[in-house]
């Protein structure tokens, strides 16, 4: 088995050694790594599945293959990406899992571990024990380059880098070029994130995060810590992580299964709430007065409005004799339920129960001895059954909204009118979107929501107070990770604050356990793309800071003024594709089709990201919609008609912050193709 590089003494000074061959080392170190990560696979896989029964069994089989699989190893990329010298003997290896040799010791150590902390968090004036830091370069599942930054002033000496300049190779892993799904940051993880990743299981984490600051990878990365740190507690609850379309989960969903994390569950808000099919569109103010946190109040009437007052007694036959509760009892039941807290449907499974107590009592004052047996009996008699459904009915979801949306209780003319758009029957009703939340929020007023260990919730500045609420209920004995920008709000219920949002998912920003966290280095969006961009902020979102890039590239900025905005952008994709990396074509929603046609007939190969669905994304130009683009990214970026984009929206501020989401979806290169005159705030010089 090759040899790991020698483990001396952070105090004395090591043999002299060429940087060629300690390169040779640590790649011997890593082939050395791999053998015993193979080694503890095939140990995983040759474990029983002997539960002592057919159910732990199956249980049993599964952890060992989840775990079998966690042990996967992938050949494109390394175990370890860095490693730590500290004051002591000791020298980690910092990777993307845990591995061990024989005897229990750490070849690799996780970077989730307590001990790695200090490799994200180590400065020159905190240098947490750690005397060097070094990073590698990998290409292709091999160890290219090292490179040292030493920590301390006694710190031991050594070369300062191999093959690269001194932070070349964080640099070089930032900018480079990444075609298919989002990767994980293991090894560029920066302080400010390692905090927000690392923050306790029971704290709630809200990100202010401008393009390109890395918000999204933060929010799976402390996943997959809290699952590596909390992982029995999260366990029974589970991680759920939220996102805005199928598109962007399909980008995002490889990240948590690289990191060994292969049980989170990915959804969009809709399929969250899915209690319906979506078979309708509203009108933007109409989907607005929907999503008003206000439809709370309204809907727990209308449910809690279903149990009637008790008008008449309740009589129960029983052998030769009529028992009777007056309903004046009875009321007194009815009101004493509904003040219980409890559920509509939990209590009225009480009700029964409760009218059958009555009739004991009578029973008992006439003299008789029933017993728990003979109150059963009565419960589930035909007369108490019948009694039931006229004071306490039992409802549906889809009944108890399309019953309010057709009548209007509850709101103005105005507002009733509104929503009164189409006609409304549970079994016929067409659902829009808006109306999904309204059905989440009934069904959880006649029974529970379970609660989920820990939720991720993605561009949740685009979520509405009751969307907002529906996420929340899953955490309601759990905590979020809540992302966002507010200057990428597009949608008619975008939020103004994060105090109001996290209020909505049942958070509060002063509360102890809450935090609100801002993100403005952009390391992913270069200097030159994200100053074009940011010159909307001061007129879609006043106040709000401009994010900075930490990019060494400015990176490429194109602006094109065509007579055919069509013919144009085919043109700007051949240019664009000499360039390496993901290209994304994103061009108005009602333009899809025209775009596409004009690239086929042109024999550019490309792929449809439309949002309903996950996409393989083997081909590397993408056409995308406006409105799917949102928390995507490509190394290469052509935008079409700048000006058509922004007036699909239904006002300004809202067309400027759609502009300013697809003009920061590029990584390396922009480009800007228009016919008609740019938005005021992009006119002049591209820069």
């Amino acid at each position: 088995m090759p040899a790991s590089p020698p483990h001396t003494s952070p105090h004395t000074s090591p043999p002299p050694i060429t940087p060629d061959a300690e390169l040779a080392l640590e790649q011997a170190h890593l082939e050395r790594a791999r053998a015993e990560l193979a080694r503890m696979r095939e140990h995983t896989l040759s474990l029983q599945a002997d539960g002592g029964d057919a159910i732990a069994g199956e249980s049993l089989a599964r952890t060992l293959w989840l775990r079998a699989r966690a042990l996967q190893d992938d050949p494109r990329t390394t175990l370890f990406f860095g490693r730590i010298d500290t004051d002591t003997p000791e020298r980690l290896y910092i990777g993307r899992r845990h591995v061990s040799d024989e005897d229990g010791d750490p070849v690799v150590v996780d970077w989730r571990a307590g001990v790695s902390t200090a490799f994200y968090r180590a400065s020159p004036t905190e240098p947490m024990g750690v005397e060097r830091r070094r990073r590698f370069g990998v290409e292709e599942g091999r160890l290219t380059a090292f490179e040292d930054e030493l920590l301390t002033a006694g710190g031991p000496p050594g070369a300062q880098g191999h093959g690269e300049g001194q932070s070349q190779i964080l640099a070089r892993e930032i900018e480079r070029p990444r075609i298919g799904p989002m990767r994980d940051i293991v090894a560029t993880i920066q302080p400010e994130q390692d905090e927000i990743v690392r923050a306790d299981v029971a704290t709630t984490i809200c990100v202010q995060g401008a393009p390109g600051t890395g918000k999204t990878a933060v929010g799976l990365h402390r996943a997959a810590w809290l699952l590596y740190a909390f992982g029995e507690r999260l366990a029974r609850g589970g991680v759920l992580v939220v996102g805005p379309n199928r598109a962007f989960l399909e980008h995002v969903g490889a990240v948590l299964p690289s990191l060994g994390e292969v049980t989170v569950r990915h959804t969009t808000v809709e399929e969250l709430v899915g209690h319906a099919v979506v078979r309708a569109v509203d009108a933007p103010d109409v989907a607005r007065l929907k999503g008003e946190a206000r439809m709370a109040d309204v809907l727990r009437e209308a449910v809690w409005g279903h149990v009637r007052p008790a008008t008449e007694a309740l009589v129960v036959p029983r052998g030769s004799r009529r028992w009777r509760v007056p309903a004046y009892e009875v009321q007194d039941i009815l009101d004493e339920l509904r003040v219980r807290g409890v559920r509509y449907a939990a209590a009225r499974a009480m009700l029964p129960q409760r009218l059958a107590h009555a009739v004991l009592v009578a029973m008992e004052r006439s003299g008789d001895s029933p017993d728990d047996r003979v109150q059963d009996a009565v419960a589930r008699s035909a007369a108490v059954k019948a009694y039931v459904r006229s004071v306490w009915p039992e409802v549906t979801p889809q009944a108890v909204v399309a019953e309010l949306l057709s009548a209007g209780e509850g709101l103005e003319d105005d507002q009733r009118a509104m929503v009164w758009d189409r006609p409304r029957a549970p079994r016929s009703a067409r659902w829009s979107v808006a109306d999904l939340a309204l059905l989440d929020e009934v069904a959880d007023l006649l029974e529970r929501t379970p609660s989920l260990g820990h939720v991720v919730l993605d561009e949740a500045q685009d979520l509405s107070p009751m969307q907002l609420r529906a996420v929340g209920r899953r955490a309601s004995t759990g905590s979020l990770t809540v992302l966002g920008d507010i200057a990428q709000g597009t949608t008619p219920w975008a939020t103004g604050s994060w105090a109001e949002s996290l209020q909505h998912l049942g958070k509060a920003l002063d509360g102890d356990d809450v935090h609100l966290e801002v993100l403005d280095r952009g390391f992913r969006v270069p200097a030159s793309v994200i100053e074009y961009a940011a010159r909307l902020l001061p007129h879609m979102a006043p106040g709000l800071g401009a994010p900075r890039s930490v990019r060494s590239h400015p990176g490429r900025l194109d602006v094109l003024a065509v007579g055919d905005p069509v013919a144009g952008t085919v043109e700007a994709v051949r240019a664009a594709a000499a360039h390496e990396g993901s290209l994304g074509v994103i061009v108005p929603d009602a333009w899809v089709d025209r775009v596409g046609s004009a690239l086929t007939a042109a024999a550019v190969e490309h792929e449809v990201l439309d949002g309903s669905h996950a996409e393989e994304r083997i081909l590397p130009v993408h056409l995308v919609p406006a409105t799917v683009a949102k928390g995507l990214e490509f190394d290469q970026v052509v935008v079409t008609e700048p000006a058509q984009i922004a007036e699909a929206e239904p006002d300004r501020r809202s067309g400027l912050r759609r502009l300013y989401v697809v003009l920061t979806r590029a990584v390396s290169g922009l480009t800007v193709v228009h016919a008609r005159p740019l938005p005021g705030p992009l006119a002049g010089e591209a820069g």
